[in-house]
């Protein structure tokens, strides 16, 4: 089907961050997973690497990032590219919530500290 209608509500939340898949395998793609974050200004960083890159495209609020060692604020309309296997964490930089728009390869996988790679349930 060439559109895949966007669900009414997030599909995940997990504590202060919400998500809401619209393409992923489990709707019909087959290479890339999209899905929308939104990430509360009272969020706590969630320090984790993944297994391919990933794209996230800043769409309301900023966003405070770290990628390795380096630190940067994403406003609205910036574009953050995670490189694959770097330590990698992201915040709500300021009052408001930060929603961005976020793109993985299918296949690609997050890695928690000490953990084994997973996939996350909103790219599934």
């Amino acid at each position: 089907m060439p559109v895949i209608a966007a669900p009414l509500a997030p599909t995940h939340d997990i504590g202060t961050a919400r998500f809401t898949s619209l393409v992923t395998p489990s709707r019909g793609s087959t290479d890339s997973s999209v899905w929308l974050v939104e990430v509360s200004p009272d969020a706590p960083a969630e320090p984790h690497r993944l297994t391919r890159e990933e794209v996230f495209v800043v769409l309301a609020g900023s966003a405070r990032v770290r990628i390795d060692d380096q630190h940067a604020v994403a406003a609205t309309g910036d574009a953050i590219v995670v490189p694959a296997g770097v330590l990698f964490e992201l915040t709500a930089a300021g009052a408001e919530p930060m929603r961005a728009l976020c793109v993985l390869p299918v296949g690609g996988q997050a890695q928690l500290a000490g953990e084994a790679p997973f996939t996350p349930p909103w790219a599934q």
